[in-house]
């Protein structure tokens, strides 16, 4: 169907008036049927039939329609499968689907814009199958701006996608595919039956990504961010990255004293960092993302480490970081993380100014065809919701690849937008070395067979352009020796100390005393320029009234409330020269409506956020709702936090279960990326907690899960219950010399609760408590009431109206690190204590109490009682009246003996 289909004859006329007038009155496919019409009248003579004039006015119309939907599926044609015939024809773009005939291959038709004025049918056909159904197929036709199309379209059918290279840059894309196959071939022989996700098959992503590389560097980009799964890695590494092939080797032998921090990770998890030199640019810094088995999860943990970098460059900063992903065919239509991380490329807060994908289409899914791993005719089809170009480029046509490589950059560059490569190749053995792919692909792996390594195939292609075999075999001679070399060489001890931005942070997690107390004076004056709005801003009234009541209470030094507080540990941060990042769902406003760091104007929509203007130095206040996502959002936060120690980055969710949503990130990278790989995060995570009533999706941040995941120090849990406490553990944060993840169990209806409130000498002196007493005579108390987070206030409540003297509450504010010795010296004064009880909201298989049993009764000497709800596969009742009276009865047992 065309834009002529569904024209009527009066329409007809009507454009055609207008295009007379002004052509720019009437869309551009309009303009070009008119231009079309007006060629085919002048041509015809005088005499011409009316019916020959209309003939030849369709014919025109249909040429046009030839164009476009050559340009729009050509792909279909291409010639892009190595293990499967090329296509020859296809209905949509035969002569007769426009009305064509094959007589008409002499007669020329106006163009316009196509190389020259008019062209012949033929020399029509000839250019858009040789651009479009060739080793390349392109599907760009989707993008909606008519600039980026005409651009594509100008780049490529000016050369017909036929790459242009010089004999010495052919010989360094045959050096690179000779060392991807040689490389995977000497890892077999030498390390027999150890997985290593061999690339063979796709070895074309070696000479690929090489050209990215190159390209880059000449394109004057300071760095390159990789991410990528296990397929292939080991392959990259070395042969793009440059890593010590010596280091590669000794991970094979299993050397534990080499590069070992923590537990470790399997060799094909790793990452890397390097600056590479070139001889006649400025080096460029490539780094590898570390990522775990979970395929996809690494990619929007590369889009923040892009970003973080992006804004430490400035304002041309997304021209000069450059964010590759590497993902597999049937993870990238499968995974969900996919379209999260697609997803995030054009919004504010999240934005890389374009991230290259290449998808390695090996055909296979561990043992899945495509058949039974999508829904869509390409692995690629989800990226169209970007309207981006996607190329499918032939996986032997490596010539093919490495155009594409400076085409997509290119246009990287210029519109600052993603772009997708498929590479369709195959995977020459199992899903890992010791599989047997024949068990379930006989006939796919009897084609496998019979194919030579792509090595061979492109060095047949250059002996016949003219290059000697001697040559060719001595490239891979030196390349083997190479290797040889470097199996009898010591791995390389790698540094254990952190380098640039982090030198000056400690590996030690050992607590140290750190001085969160700000001067009165300071705090004053920060309280009067957060309420300070601008002349021409006007907020809305319930806003204007919020801001003065938080002023008042500063000034006064009563009543300052937890979003209060939020702020001053924000404000002062930032005017010490600490950067703040703070992203999730609504979190300009807060989810609760406690934040307002975002003000919108009442009158026109603008935007003011009055924390911004206490950033000193190059400090910088970031505050950004995210999409309705949780994995990918979290995922990007923490790649963030590993570029930037100094900045206090937050996570915060909508509710705290919802952070469930995002567990693969939590378990696999904050939990444990400082064990596995030595990446150390100072995130933090806002995890809105407390039993309300309100149901089992909005009441638990599951605290038991993220204790399940504490050991060695790796992170650190707090569920503070004052606003002066949120005050100095956010400081804390960034001021004590080491980086751990920061989980925080926030309050809902604390954030109001009246007497939820701090004083401000609370903020002037003092520290973050681990654990708060309440005990007027320690020496009178039997029974000490430990807990956490909100109860604590309605324990306090029941104690006040019964009067228990022989019973005190204590709170445990910090979980993990838990310090036991902290906890016995505060209790030492609690001489005649009989009896210790745990009370918690929570079902007793939920919340903190299998974890602190056993350290209470380190601490205290005795088995502590429990005192909660009873387990429960769902966290909370769905009944408020049920709720309230499950809550009345905690209460009530936590008083009677």
């Amino acid at each position: 169907m065309t834009f002529l289909d569904n024209a009527s004859p009066d329409y007809f006329d009507a454009q055609y008036a207008l295009w007379k007038k002004d052509p720019q009155q009437v869309p551009r496919q309009w303009q070009l049927f008119f231009e079309g019409f007006t060629l085919g009248r002048t041509e015809s003579t005088e005499a011409a039939p009316a019916d020959a004039c209309h003939a030849l006015e369709l014919k025109q119309s249909a040429v046009q329609s030839l164009l476009y939907r050559y340009r729009s599926l050509g792909h279909l044609l291409a010639c892009t499968d190595p293990l499967n015939p090329c296509p020859l024809s296809h209905p949509l773009l035969d002569l007769e689907a426009f009305g064509l005939e094959e007589t008409d291959r002499p007669r020329e038709f106006h163009t316009k814009r196509f190389l020259k004025e008019s062209a012949t049918l033929e020399e029509i056909l000839t250019t858009m199958q040789e651009t479009y159904c060739r080793s390349i197929g392109v599907e760009f036709m989707h993008i909606q701006d008519p600039a980026e199309r005409q651009w594509l379209i100008d780049r490529m059918e000016s050369c017909r996608n036929r790459p242009s290279f010089s004999l010495a840059e052919k010989k360094s894309i045959l050096q690179k595919l000779q060392q991807a196959t040689l490389f995977e071939n000497f890892l077999h022989r030498k390390f027999l039956g150890q997985k290593r996700f061999s690339l063979e098959g796709g070895e074309i992503i070696i000479p690929l990504v090489d050209r990215f590389i190159h390209r880059a560097a000449t394109l004057s980009l300071k760095t390159l961010v990789l991410g990528m799964a296990h397929r292939g890695r080991l392959n990259v590494l070395a042969n793009n990255f440059h890593k010590p092939l010596e280091n590669i080797f000794a991970e094979f032998k299993d050397n534990l004293e080499y590069e070992f921090v923590g537990e470790g990770d399997v060799k094909y998890h790793k990452g890397f960092s390097i600056d590479h030199d070139f001889p006649d640019q400025e080096s460029l810094h490539l780094t590898m993302a570390s990522n775990p088995s979970h395929l996809e999860a690494v990619n929007p943990v590369v889009e923040g480490k892009a970003r973080a970098r992006q804004e430490a460059l400035g304002e041309s900063g997304t021209k000069l970081v450059l964010p590759v992903l590497l993902h597999g065919d049937a993870a990238f239509a499968g995974q969900g993380m996919v379209a999260e991380t697609l997803n995030l490329s054009q919004l504010e807060g999240y934005s890389t100014g374009g991230t290259v994908h290449i998808v390695l289409n090996n055909q296979i899914g561990f043992t899945t065809a495509p058949a039974d791993a999508r829904s869509t005719h390409y692995a690629t089809d989800m990226a169209k919701m970007l309207m981006v170009p996607i190329f499918h480029i032939h996986g032997e046509d490596p010539e093919a690849a490495a155009y594409v490589a400076d085409l997509a950059l290119d246009y990287r560059q210029r519109y600052g937008r993603d772009v997708i490569l498929e590479v369709i190749c195959y995977r020459r053995h199992g899903h890992n070395e010791g599989d047997e792919p024949y068990f379930t692909q006989p006939l796919m792996y009897e084609k496998i067979k019979e194919r030579p390594p792509a090595y061979e195939i492109y060095g047949t292609r250059l002996q016949e352009e003219g290059v000697p075999p001697e040559e060719i075999e001595a490239m891979a001679e030196s390349f083997s020796q190479k290797l040889e070399e470097a199996l009898e060489k010591p791995g390389k001890q790698a540094d254990a100390g952190f380098r640039g931005k982090w030198q000056d942070i400690d590996r030690d997690t050992t607590p140290a005393p750190v001085t969160t107390a700000v001067s009165a004076d300071t705090l004053q004056d920060i309280a009067r320029r957060l309420a300070q709005i601008p002349d021409d801003f006007t907020p809305h009234p319930k806003i204007a009234t919020l801001l003065q009541k938080r002023l008042e209470a500063i000034d006064t030094g009563e009543e300052i409330d937890w979003g209060n507080a939020e702020h001053l540990a924000l404000a002062t941060l930032l005017q010490e020269g600490k950067s703040v990042r703070l992203s999730g769902q609504d979190v300009r406003r807060g989810t609760f409506n406690h934040r307002h760091a975002v003000l919108v104007d009442a009158k026109n929509g603008a935007t003011f956020m009055p924390l911004a203007t206490l950033a000193a130095d190059k400090a910088a206040c970031r505050i950004y709702n995210s999409m309705l996502s949780e994995a990918a959002v979290l995922g990007f936060d923490y790649g963030y936090s590993l570029e930037t120690p100094y900045t206090l980055t937050i996570w915060e969710a909508q509710f705290g279960d919802f952070a469930n949503g995002a567990q693969v990130i939590i378990d696999q990278f904050i939990a444990s990326g400082s064990s596995k790989w030595d990446r150390h995060s100072g995130l933090t995570l806002f995890l809105p907690h407390g039993f309300e009533g309100q149901g089992a999706e909005h009441s638990s941040a599951r605290i038991e899960r993220f204790l399940q995941l504490c050991a060695d120090n790796n992170l650190q849990a707090a569920n503070p219950t004052t606003p002066a406490q949120f005050f100095h553990l956010l400081r804390r944060q960034v001021l004590q010399p080491f980086r751990r993840p920061l989980i925080v169990f926030t309050p809902k209806s604390l954030l109001r609760h009246p007497a939820c409130r701090s004083r401000l000498e609370a903020f002037t002196d003092g520290r973050f408590e681990e654990f708060l007493l309440t005990a007027e005579k320690p020496e009178t108390v039997k029974t000490l009431l430990f807990c956490s987070g909100k109860i604590f206030y309605e324990l306090q409540e029941k104690a006040k109206d019964e009067g228990h003297d022989a019973i005190a509450l204590v709170r445990v504010e910090q979980l993990y690190p838990w310090h036991g010795e902290r906890l016995q010296e505060l209790l030492a004064p609690f001489v005649q204590l009989e009896r210790v009880v745990w009370v918690q909201e929570e079902p007793r298989n939920a919340g903190a109490w299998e974890f602190v049993r056993p350290r209470l009764a380190k601490a205290t000497g005795l088995e502590p009682d429990y005192i909660g709800r009873e387990p429960a596969a769902a966290p909370a009742v769905g009944s408020h009246r049920l709720h309230k009276k499950e809550q009345e009865e905690i209460l009530e047992a936590a008083f009677s003996t």
